[in-house]
């Protein structure tokens, strides 16, 4: 996905509802959402359904006019039918009516349904993919089961206001730095940042302070983000006398590693600074003992969540939350939900750190942070000679595993609710068998680094907006060294940018991307995926 194609699948109700909402932040820290979001909202809007059973000759058909304020809400006794959740139950009364549709989608329902699709998984689920219908609320300007439904959530993560995203995190973490930083403004975040926040930054004109993560060359993994790094850069500022208008932490990283935010949030606070969470991969934390505290547990004010991710929603969906000054507390934590994946996870690592040749990330690894998300398990596999591409290549060939995440040096592995006993002891059992295959090439413990680390020596010529709109020209990679990066290239996943617009092209950064390359990994962002041309900023 090239940097454009990002900002492009920035949702409409982000950019126009959260941040207006949110924009207050850089003036005021007590942190008091309006209680509604500010759009301008039919109050009244009639409809007419007919009424089956009276008489239903064509032309003839007895209507009731129903008024906005009684379609589905939280008084409405079809939110509460057999328990279900109040935009579930609300889209299956919808689903149920025996209506004559006019409206959006095209496979009215089923009705028109590809064929492909729908041997696939069947007609059911074209039934409740529905519009913006009067019962279903509206995601713009919600009133009814959405609203309801946002509130539930609120409550339940600790938050003093929810919004539900469709677009992923992207799209709120765009939102979130939009909300805080207006252009020329500074925003400090780690240079091992998703793409969207760069993608973020183009929108917003924001100016970046990064701090270069800490990076573990023998795992080839980058890390997060601690208190006195967040210090220094403040104070970097200070001294130049400039205030970064947000502090922007990835917590936890793709790897599971913790930041902590208790203390950058305490830091961010004292100079009124908001604190923006990327916490896509932690959805899932403050829910149990054994597990981290989340983000607004710590003390956030904005914190963006992927709960499609270790949590069970569906595939794009995401949640922005905002606090308040104070540290919010969840409800009654479920623990139970959890036990048994964070129990099959400790058998594994317990079992992996047994077996010859593997290593198993953990804490050990970056002592500097407080915790490791329990449910990730990286497994590195350079003791046996193999990059993780080509350990994840007979894993996935010989025993059917699929991991969530490849790197150069290792696989990451993610369990969840539905993380199965016997799918453990598959990648177990593939493993093992893969160290017996490979430990008569296995390296020296001893083993010479690559040299290959993707952030150093950084400089910034241009801000990212501004190289987004220059003119620019594609030239060979060796012409482009010491050029002015036009284009956004990273490896993906994890989606962590390489070269940014407006950096100069080193030859390390080149070096880390062809070495990846060679390794097995997909460059994505760059207009040449080959990475036989860059395109650089004419400046």
């Amino acid at each position: 996905m090239t940097l454009a194609e990002d900002i492009l699948q920035t949702q409409r109700m982000t950019i126009s509802d959260i941040v207006d909402t949110t924009k207050d932040f850089t003036h005021n820290l007590s942190f008091r959402p309006s209680p509604t979001v500010p759009l301008h909202c039919s109050q009244e809007r009639s409809i007419a359904l007919p009424a089956y059973g009276q008489d239903e000759s064509i032309g003839r058909v007895n209507t009731v006019s129903i008024a906005n304020d009684n379609i589905l809400y939280s008084n409405s006794p079809v939110t509460q039918q057999n328990g279900l959740p109040p935009l579930v139950s609300a889209l299956k009364a919808s689903a149920e009516q025996n209506t004559a549709n006019f409206h959006f989608p095209g496979h009215n329902r089923g009705n028109a349904a590809p064929a492909s699709m729908s041997r696939l998984i069947g007609i059911r689920p074209y039934g409740h993919d529905l519009p913006e219908l009067p019962e279903l609320d509206n995601l713009f300007c919600p009133q009814g089961p959405i609203l309801e439904a946002q509130k539930e959530a609120a409550k339940l993560f600790g938050s003093s206001e929810t919004w539900f995203l469709v677009g992923g995190t992207t799209c709120g973490i765009q939102a979130a730095i939009m909300a805080t930083c207006s252009p020329g403004e500074f925003l400090i975040l780690p240079r091992n940042c998703h793409l969207s926040a760069i993608s973020a930054m183009v929108l917003s004109g924001a100016v970046p302070k990064y701090i270069i993560p800490d990076y573990k060359n023998d795992w080839d993994i980058a890390g997060g983000v601690t208190p006195l790094q967040v210090l220094k850069a403040i104070q970097e500022l200070e001294m130049e006398g400039k205030k970064p208008a947000a502090v922007f932490i990835t917590s936890p990283t793709y790897h599971g590693i913790c930041s902590n935010l208790s203390e950058i949030s305490d830091l961010c606070h004292s100079r009124k600074i908001p604190l923006i969470v990327d916490e896509a991969h932690g959805a899932h934390q403050g829910f149990h003992s054994e597990l981290p505290n989340s983000a607004l547990q710590q003390g956030a004010d904005l914190t963006v969540q992927s709960t499609h991710k270790v949590l069970c929603s569906l595939t794009q969906s995401s949640m922005l939350h905002m606090s308040d000054a104070a540290r919010a507390q969840l409800s009654e934590s479920p623990d139970i939900l959890f036990n048994h994946a964070i129990e099959l996870a400790y058998e594994a690592k317990c079992v992996l750190k047994q077996i010859p040749g593997i290593s198993v990330l953990e804490n050990s690894s970056f002592p500097t942070f407080p915790a490791i998300d329990p449910l990730r398990l990286t497994v590195g596999f350079w003791k046996l000679g193999l990059s993780g591409y080509k350990a994840d290549e007979i894993l996935y060939r010989d025993y059917g595993i699929v991991c969530e995440l490849v790197g150069n040096k290792s696989i990451t592995y993610a369990l969840n609710l539905g993380t199965r006993r016997d799918h453990v002891q598959r990648l177990l059992l593939g493993i093992k068998h893969l160290a017996a295959t490979y430990s008569s090439i296995q390296q020296p413990e001893e083993r010479v680094h690559t040299g290959h680390a993707p952030f150093d020596d950084i400089i910034m010529r241009l801000i990212p907006r501004d190289a987004f709109f220059a003119s620019k020209r594609k030239v060979t990679v060796k012409e482009s060294l010491g050029e002015v990066s036009g284009e956004l290239i990273c490896p993906y996943p994890p989606g962590i940018p390489v070269l940014i617009p407006g950096e100069v092209v080193t030859e390390k950064a080149v070096d880390y991307l062809l070495h990846v390359r060679s390794k097995g990994a997909e460059i994505s962002g760059a207009s040449d995926p080959l990475l036989s041309s860059i395109v650089v900023c004419n400046v």
